[in-house]
């Protein structure tokens, strides 16, 4: 048998050991580095915020690992409670309260590691059945800091990738329905935090769960903010499901219940299609009726109504677990430009901006909310830095989206705000007309900007923020506070990697049942019935159903909307489709009409000056015609301002099946109009035509006979 020497064996040693230390600092280092360390309940976590209901609480478990990063775990867990007469837990870490006082241990073990969180019972004190008062007492240690012990080890790239959430529209002229190789690798490249999708990619509910799924699986460490702007009405990005009528209906319907109702619903739909966060509600106080962009988007001039209506529509979404985005910061209701086009501007000094475009913003803050979107509009009585416009190279002032003074100085220092703050798309043109891509990002993030929606080009801008920070133009800690505030708004909602999915085919059949279910579609149709404002009425409804008459539905826009519901009541149905003024034949043939019902349907001010095509029409009809002329405003109410003769004008606030229904029961009588004017419809010499709040409606008796 060979036998080493026993110097050979002392050097055959040393050679191993220094093998073993090379290998060791290479691939296998790699390996050490993610080992897991902890198993945490994560209502231990300092910044998530517990909340009990109903006597109860669903605790959730996750694996922390040596690198910072920390993922989801249900699997193989054993929970168990140290006083039951306090408190019972389920296998699933359910956790049920009974009505004795006491304190009760929670512990959750995967057979390696362990934690525990307390959960604590005291009478209330007040007579009768009123419930315990509970609390839940959190655990302490540094392990639990999972939001700054990940930041601490985050690399400078992935901490910069949390705060890009670009779209992924199209790729080579086709729409993104599905993950493609290329948007993978860019996830993974750029350490991306988030994405937002739009109506391109959410074609229908298997299609868009399984688009959500992929995304998540290509997602790094952290999970992914998948956003959209799910407001209702005009903006409505998600094309099967439940289309709600959006703000200014509900700001006619005047409900709290309904508004936080719609909420609720249209966070269930995201929820179950893999959506984790609505960029809504809209908190534009619109008072200007010239504006172009927001009109019916918002829930109305009165800044308190807007408040009260944001903040239960808020609400519903986070009953039903989804992130919300109060915007557009410091407010775009007030403006004749679209800061898609060009670049607004807002007069006003802060104390007029206190009393109306903040107060929302404001009261939502207070209310909890959790990301607050900038406007792409100057300021400047706030912030009257100028700047050279690359455009044409004239001196303006920064939008509030690139400004100090609004993102840090008022929204941080002044209002007070911890949570979320997300830039408008950067790729609109009152940005990229006058700032470059890296600019702009590098000015955002300067001003406060926590996550940079829609940068243009994203290899740029994630290059340009990494080398802004290298050279001293960006402070790393700037990034670091708005990554811990990234982090703190995902765990708070649950958005963690997980460890096990559940399968796909379950979360599809799940999501069939609550797209579109009838429960939504009734909340739908009440809150569309709700907002129908009959704002004029010479006489003329409601209409009764005789059959001999016949009826003339004209319009262009949304014509065969407008005339189905209309034939739902009437079956002796002329439709005539007309962009302007009829001509002879046509006006001979209305002629015959025993009433005309008109849709208008205008976007902006140039839409409903007497001049277009389409109140020319109208106008014709009142003044041609002897019949009884009713007019529908198919999105803003201002449309009267161009045809005040009308002999009756309803407004329903957008163009869904819904608010059709709506508006065609109510001339029929079937529906009692109770909505109020959500704002002001000027009329000549500065009075108004109609007064914010105005309403006509039937009464029950009325109804009852027609029917």
């Amino acid at each position: 048998m060979f036998k080493l020497s026993k110097k050979a064996m002392t050097c055959m040693t040393a050679v191993l050991l220094i093998a073993s230390q090379l290998l060791s600092s290479h691939p296998t280092h790699a390996k050490e580095k993610n080992q897991m360390t902890n198993l945490i309940i994560l209502q231990n976590v300092p910044q998530i915020k517990n909340e009990i209901k109903n006597l109860r609480i669903q605790l959730k478990a996750i694996h922390t690992y040596s690198d910072g990063h920390f993922t989801q775990t249900s699997s193989h867990l054993v929970w168990s409670s140290s006083n039951k007469k306090v408190a019972t837990v389920d296998h699933n870490g359910l956790v049920k309260m009974t009505s004795h006082p006491g304190r009760s241990l929670i512990k959750v073990t995967d057979g390696a590691h362990s934690d525990r969180i307390m959960i604590e019972s005291k009478k209330s004190g007040a007579k009768g059945n009123a419930q315990p008062i509970t609390k839940i007492i959190k655990q302490k240690g540094s392990k639990y800091d999972v939001v700054n012990n990940a930041v601490k080890r985050m690399t400078l790239g992935e901490k910069i990738g949390q705060m890009l959430m670009p779209d992924f529209r199209t790729y080579n002229g086709k729409d993104v329905t599905e993950m493609l190789p290329q948007i993978r690798e860019q996830i993974d490249k750029y350490h991306l935090g988030g994405v937002i999708l739009f109506r391109e990619n959410l074609v229908n509910t298997k299609q868009i769960v399984k688009l959500t799924e992929d995304y998540q699986k290509a997602s790094d460490k952290y999970g992914l903010l998948l956003t959209t702007d799910q407001e209702g009405g005009i903006v409505t990005r998600v094309q099967s499901g439940t289309a709600m009528p959006g703000n200014m209906a509900l700001g006619a319907a005047r409900s709290e219940k309904l508004a936080k109702q719609v909420g609720q619903a249209t966070g269930e739909e995201l929820s179950a299609l893999g959506i984790n966060m609505d960029m809504a509600p809209v908190l534009d106080v619109n008072n200007n009726p010239d504006n172009p962009v927001i009109g019916v988007r918002s829930f109305g001039e009165d800044p308190k109504l807007v408040a009260r209506l944001g903040i239960s529509y808020m609400n519903g979404l986070y009953d039903s677990g989804i992130a919300a985005t109060g915007k557009h910061f410091p407010g775009h209701g007030d403006t004749a430009v679209d800061s898609h086009l060009g670049l607004p501007s807002v007069p006003y000094d802060l104390n007029r901006l206190k009393k109306v475009e903040l107060y929302p913003f404001n009261k939502a803050m207070g209310a909890g909310l959790d990301a607050v979107m900038t406007a792409h509009i100057t300021f400047p009585k706030i912030d009257d830095t100028k700047v050279v416009s690359k455009k044409d190279g004239s001196m303006i002032s920064l939008p509030a989206t690139l400004s100090h003074k609004i993102l840090t100085g008022l929204i941080r220092e002044q209002m007070g705000f911890k949570g979320v703050i997300f830039t408008d798309a950067m790729n609109m043109q009152a940005i990229t007309d006058n700032f470059g891509s890296v600019d702009a990002a590098i000015r955002a993030v300067n001003a406060g900007a926590d996550i940079l929606t829609m940068p243009v080009d994203l290899d740029s801008v994630y290059n340009g923020l990494n080398n802004a920070v290298k050279n001293g133009d960006i402070k790393e800690q700037r990034i670091k506070d708005s990554v811990k505030r990234i982090l703190t708004l995902k765990i708070n909602k649950g958005i963690i990697k997980s460890e096990k999915t559940d399968d796909l085919n379950k979360k599809i059949n799940r999501a069939t049942r609550i797209v579109g279910s009838p429960k939504h579609k009734q909340i739908e149709q009440n809150a569309a019935n709700q907002a129908v404002t009959l704002i004029k009425n010479q006489n003329v409804l409601p209409l009764k159903n005789n059959k001999s008459s016949n009826i003339t539905v004209i319009g262009h826009n949304y014509l065969d909307g407008l005339s189905s519901a209309i034939k739902k009541y009437h079956s002796n149905i002329t439709t005539i489709d007309a962009a302007g003024p009829l001509n002879d034949t046509q006006l001979n043939q209305v002629k015959h009409s025993s009433a005309v019902i008109i849709g208008t349907y205008t976007s902006d001010v140039n839409g409903r000056a007497k001049t277009s095509p389409q109140m020319q029409l109208v106008n014709q009809l009142i003044n041609k015609l002897n019949k009884p002329v009713i007019a529908v405003a198919i999105r803003n109410p201002y449309d009267i301002m161009a045809y005040p003769k009308v002999d009756a004008y309803l407004a329903q606030y957008a163009f869904n099946d819904a608010n059709f229904k709506a508006s065609a029961a109510t001339i029929f009588g079937k529906n009692d109009p109770k909505g109020q004017l959500p704002v002001t419809i000027p009329g000549p010499k500065g009075k108004p035509l109609y007064p914010f709040g105005f309403g006509l409606h039937y009464y029950a008796a009325d109804i009852n006979k027609l029917r």
